[in-house]
């Protein structure tokens, strides 16, 4: 079972969510899986839903997010405000500790792809330093379409493979954008659709095969 990085179309996409669900289904199949945070800003709500998610040998929440910002902001602006910077040898180092003791780590990214998290990187040359296949969640809503491709280039530009793509419906309200995305996405973007996530849906199956 591979090691996967979790990125989003954007800050309310549903990324911690979404990875919940998928650690949920990969212990139900019996996998040791962690759910991973590099960097937190703002609270640590979502490492804690990572935290208990992931099975629970060996696992604490220093290890799913080694790197907490208390301003609500991109890591790198966090930081400064802080005085201290993202030391990414050492987010590199946890996940290999987790990866060393688990069928599956999920990473969950900060934010969308660009973000940055000091004054040279981004988290996308963090999912690059890590090389692992990226799954994109995507808010489906109007808008996604176009989100979603500038997503993808973006990964492939940075040398990795998109695994594929799941459509969060955030809201339970359905427009004609989230019923016609899916199609105009498969179409333009050329990468698999794994899942659609319904609003407030609390089970998924995955991986599908």
């Amino acid at each position: 079972m591979p090691h996967y990085f979790i990125t989003g179309t954007d800050t309310d996409a549903g990324k911690t969510y979404v990875t919940c669900l998928l650690l949920d289904s990969l212990r139900r199949q019996g996998k040791q899986v962690a759910g991973y945070k590099p960097v937190a800003c703002g609270d640590r709500g979502d490492a804690l839903a990572l935290l208990s998610s992931s099975s629970p040998e060996n696992v604490n929440l220093e290890l799913v997010n080694p790197s907490w910002f208390k301003a609500p902001a991109a890591p790198y602006v966090a930081g400064l405000l802080e005085n201290k910077q993202v030391d990414v040898d050492s987010l590199l180092g946890g996940f290999h500790v987790l990866a060393a003791c688990h069928d599956s780590v999920l990473v969950e990214g900060a934010g969308g792809w660009e973000v940055p998290l000091t004054d040279r990187l981004t988290m996308a040359d963090l999912a690059q330093k890590l090389g692992l296949p990226v799954i994109l969640v995507v808010n489906n809503k109007l808008g996604a379409i176009n989100h979603t491709l500038l997503s993808l280039r973006a990964i492939e530009a940075s040398g990795l493979t998109c695994a594929g793509i799941i459509l969060n419906h955030v809201a339970d309200e359905r427009d004609p954008a989230s019923i016609s995305n899916r199609a105009v996405i498969e179409r333009f973007g050329q990468v698999p659709i794994l899942l659609e996530v319904m609003h407030g849906e609390t089970t998924v199956d995955w991986p599908l095969d």
